[in-house]
């Protein structure tokens, strides 16, 4: 079955390749970096994401959580931690690279007349809990004596959505090369965690179908594990669920809560902390505070590319209502860029794990993953206080149609 589907597909493929290292060989020429160190290592990190994506498709491993990004990173963390490959390969393992890719993707798939279909009740959820988790993890992480900027990056990788806001936080506020590591170690931690836990206590509680989803999407920390429970309640939901409700409606309030009310944060938080991180954290030897041009420098630039891809798509289905885009635009637009999008991902995660070494991570101690657990607490119990009781009559009502 596999080799007849290479066998009839191994053109596309090839295709593929050439057009992502194509891609990706001029915007990293751009930047001033060497072509020739960053193709080999890419062609390795390409054949190691189809045997990802391999094994992402098997039945057995979604069943249990294991899509192709999280596979990605194991894989990842098991070669780097035990045999390992040579430094000379990092030149492809390019992880803020693949992200912002993925990010600007993501974008894409997130018009804003969505955010507008979602309703006020779930930007007004996503925001609580945006703001109230990242306080918690910023203020404990100081408390116990954590840089401002890792403990920021800590931060909005519980509050928002987890790898690609710790990179982008991270490169906002100027960290330390480390940060954003600890903070993505964390972040697949606790999200492996919750794959488990979340559809299994939503179950234990009858929830209705769009509350367990509401609440898997206020509480998870990454987009593909967030995924994995959400149809894993999804499953169960159209199994036995007395509390009645869709499969759909437990995957569509997941997608309201997680991927469209709180990734859209990562912008939010990015401008508001590189301002705060260059006027307020870092000021100059006469105490001189940091200019416009600083700000501009230390921005994350994709977030704009992020925004303006959502502006793209928001234009191009201005015309839809939301029953015809979930007929229409989904299957024929944006599911072809989630595929680009979970491709940039696999590269991503992959780049993660083959350059994570838990040695150099130890030297962090156990004070981040107390601050980054007090905000764990925190997110799971407020999550579902404002699924299952503040905002419950909406997300049980939740409906596909317009």
């Amino acid at each position: 079955m596999l080799s007849q589907h290479f066998a009839g597909n191994w053109q596309r493929y090839v295709v593929q390749f050439v057009l992502w290292a194509a891609a990706f060989s001029v915007a990293l020429s751009t930047m001033g970096r060497k072509v020739r160190e960053f193709l080999p290592a890419f062609a390795l990190l390409y054949a190691m994401s189809l045997a990802v994506f391999v094994i992402g498709q098997w039945e057995t491993a979604n069943f249990y959580g294991f899509e192709a990004p999280l596979v990605a990173l194991l894989l990842g963390l098991a070669i780097a931690n035990t045999y390992g490959l040579p430094r000379s390969f990092d030149a492809g393992f390019r992880v803020e690279f693949y992200v912002k890719t993925a990010i600007v993707l993501l974008g894409a798939t997130v018009p804003f007349t969505l955010i507008i279909w979602a309703g006020p009740v779930a930007i007004v959820q996503a925001s609580i809990v945006s703001l109230i988790t990242f306080g918690v993890i910023y203020w404990v992480g100081t408390r116990l004596g954590l840089d401002r900027r890792l403990a920021a990056t800590l931060g909005v990788g519980g509050a928002v959505c987890g790898v690609s806001a710790a990179i982008a936080i991270s490169g906002a506020v100027g960290g330390k090369k480390e940060d954003a590591p600890i903070a993505i170690t964390l972040v697949i931690l606790w999200a492996i965690v919750m794959i488990f836990v979340l559809p299994i206590v939503a179950h234990a509680f009858n929830l209705p179908a769009g509350v367990g989803g509401a609440w898997i999407g206020t509480s998870e920390f990454a987009d593909a594990a967030g995924i994995a429970a959400a149809q894993t309640y999804a499953n169960m939901v159209n199994t036995s669920n007395p509390a009645g409700g869709t499969g759909d409606q437990a995957v569509l309030a997941f997608t309201l809560m997680k991927v469209v009310g709180r990734d859209v944060w990562i912008g939010i938080w990015a401008f508001v902390l590189a301002i705060v991180a260059t006027t307020r954290w870092e000021q100059g030897p006469m105490g001189r505070k940091a200019n416009a041009a600083e700000i501009w420098w230390r921005f994350p630039k994709f977030v704009i590319g992020f925004f303006l891809a959502s502006i793209i798509i928001t234009w191009v289905t201005r015309d839809y209502s939301l029953a015809e885009h979930n007929r229409e635009v989904i299957p024929g637009l944006v599911a072809p860029i989630k595929d680009l999008r979970s491709w940039a991902f696999i590269f991503c995660f992959l780049s993660i794990g083959l350059t994570t070494r838990f040695r150099e991570l130890a030297a962090a101690g156990i004070k981040p993953f107390i601050a980054f657990s007090s905000g764990v607490a925190v997110n799971v119990v407020l999550g579902f206080v404002l699924s299952a009781y503040v905002f419950a009559t909406y997300w049980t009502n939740l409906s596909l149609a317009p």
